[in-house]
């Protein structure tokens, strides 16, 4: 059911496509108001005043479309076909050369603002070149399997994508919803429109899959999903200019992947799934187990679980010679039955979505408070400043 909802959230955002450019086509065009002005030949250039309609924000707009069609047939691919991971990896950068080929040819900045504490020796803008892009389009590989890491129960993958959807919509409305009677509009504000342009739709489509994918589910969401959510927020922060804010919000999938890496680059053996294991007794999920008795794990591997077990962060079994035998999957789902124990489907999912939500709104504190201690002055507080 995830592509169908990927299918009607893009059929909305095609349909809206005239909508926010309203006022330029009945303004600045021979469709509205100003079609029986009379004006002199000198005043008049070829054809309709077309320098003065927004082609860049259309492009832009374009550009997040097709880069959101572009994913989910791709992770339609991967649904039907069964894709493995070290090939899926890669598929989220093909969907995002449309909007970083809009970017370099509309917009082309690559310059980034150095912490205060470096400016005496580096300067206060650092020019990155290419390597900004490699940057992007690392968020745009980044958001869409970050998603699809963390999932695998019911309501997990809709429910954290909503969450980080209204984190969004309430760092827009900062900079949208004008604080005082004088207060001037954020030169921002236009970026963040079109981040709402596109995450509204996109919470409307997911709450209508969240009420059946919700334990106990109906229906399951796919790979497409996954892609589609995680390749909207890649859109929306990068054309928003607001990448560095995305990636605080996505801190517990930075989490998971960091942990996640020993068994996504094979130093740890990795089963095909990684899935919490359900105990039909109890009726209660379990941590899953990685078994290394076919592939003994390598000294210096086997130390550092070892270490991890004494930390708790890790579920570890031993044999009778004190080798390690089994461990809990590499995933913060199963670190998080390791720690709170044997738990019901709905009350992990509730668990780790309140960690979600928590993180986030200290991810957005800190952007728009401790972010002065580091620069001169927080994109919001420029408001103020006018």
């Amino acid at each position: 059911m995830g592509a169908v909802c990927a299918v009607v959230y893009l059929l909305i955002i095609i349909v809206f496509i005239p909508f926010p450019f309203y006022k330029d086509i009945v303004v600045a065009t021979s469709g509205g108001g100003n079609r029986d002005l009379i004006k002199e030949v000198h005043q008049v250039e070829t054809g309709r005043y077309l320098h003065r309609f927004p082609h860049s924000k259309l492009a832009s707009y374009l550009s997040a479309i097709l880069s959101l069609q572009s994913v989910v047939i791709l992770g339609l691919g991967d649904d039907l076909f069964d894709i493995r991971w070290r090939h899926k990896l890669l598929i989220p950068a093909f969907a995002s050369i449309p909007m970083l080929i809009v970017y370099f040819v509309d917009f082309g900045v690559t310059q980034i603002v150095v912490p205060k504490f470096l400016r005496s020796y580096i300067g206060e803008l650092v020019d990155l070149g290419w390597l900004y892009y490699v940057y992007m389009a690392s968020i745009g590989i980044f958001c869409p399997n970050s998603i699809n890491i963390l999932a695998g129960i019911n309501g997990l993958e809709v429910s954290q994508s909503l969450v980080i959807a209204f984190l969004l919509i309430l760092n827009d409305l900062l900079y949208i919803l004008p604080f005082s009677p004088s207060a001037t509009p954020h030169p921002a504000a236009d970026s963040h429109f079109f981040s709402l342009y596109l995450l509204l739709p996109f919470i409307g489509t997911s709450l209508a899959l969240w009420t059946q994918n919700w334990y106990p589910a109906k229906v399951f969401v796919g790979d497409t999903y996954c892609y589609f959510a995680g390749m909207v927020f890649a859109v929306v922060g990068i054309q928003g200019h607001f990448s560095k804010t995305l990636l605080l919000l996505l801190v517990p999938q930075i989490a998971n992947f960091i942990y996640s890496a020993p068994q996504l680059f094979h130093i740890v053996p990795c089963p095909r799934h990684r899935l919490p294991m359900f105990n039909a007794r109890t009726g209660l999920l379990e941590p899953s187990m990685a078994d290394f008795t076919q592939k003994p794990l390598r000294p210096p591997v086997e130390v550092v679980l070892n270490m991890m077990g004494k930390l708790r962060l890790l579920k570890v079994e031993k044999n009778e010679e004190g080798r390690v035998v089994r461990s809990s999957n590499f995933t913060i789902i199963n670190l998080w039955l390791v720690w709170f124990g044997p738990m019901r489907e709905d009350k992990l999912a509730m668990g780790l979505l309140a960690m979600q939500a928590a993180v986030g709104l200290f991810g957005l504190w800190v952007r728009h408070s401790l972010a002065l201690l580091v620069f001169t002055a927080d994109n919001w507080s420029l408001r103020i400043a006018i």
